[in-house]
């Protein structure tokens, strides 16, 4: 199926240039004496690459054949980390983490998450948008700083390091956007 460029908009799934892209942002720009143009931010589905472009009214663009399919994720190894069907663990694979980029931060063993397909084959990973994480390490807040609202940065359980308020302490749960990598709540508070 092709794509007119007004039909570009987020999470939208398109082949540029022989690639599968996800398009992130669009605007529509009208500069005097010229022809409209759409600025596009997109994503690279394979690479993981961000591209911005402009596109004229009259470009045409085929729909790409992405699907969708839940995975599981079962451990990582230097630098591959590898993922099972869910109801068959025999069914593994693996994605370097070059492909995964950002994702990596936020894998625990058994989450179950989305695989991307394009043409059949996993491309890519995406991660549910909010998960929740136990913080392993945690500087102290300091009595009387906490009504300021101030942040410091935390390790959770997967090694990354986030900012949240000054009242998250050492083994609380906290919930996260993965797709920011920015705190929403603490759901548990630890002993």
């Amino acid at each position: 199926m092709s794509l007119g460029v007004n039909e570009l908009k987020p999470k939208v799934f398109f082949i540029f240039e022989s690639q599968p892209y996800e398009v992130l942002e669009t605007h529509h720009l009208k500069m005097q004496q010229r022809r409209p143009v759409v600025q596009t931010r997109m994503r690279n589905l394979i690479n993981g690459k961000m591209l911005e472009r402009n596109f004229a009214q009259s470009d045409i663009f085929e729909e790409a054949n992405i699907e969708k399919k839940n995975v599981k994720f079962l451990y990582n190894h230097r630098d591959e980390y590898w993922f099972s069907e869910v109801n068959d663990p025999s069914k593994r694979f693996k994605l370097d983490k070059s492909i995964i980029e950002e994702s990596y931060k936020y894998l625990k063993n058994n989450t179950i998450l989305d695989a991307i397909l394009f043409n059949g084959q996993i491309i890519n990973i995406a991660l549910p948008i909010k998960m929740d994480f136990k913080v392993i390490e945690a500087p102290p807040a300091i009595r009387g700083d906490t009504a300021q609202g101030g942040v410091k940065q935390v390790i959770l359980e997967t090694g990354a390091t986030v900012n949240v308020p000054l009242f998250v302490g050492e083994g609380d749960v906290v919930r996260l956007n993965t797709e920011t990598g920015e705190y929403v709540e603490r759901m548990g508070k630890g002993k």
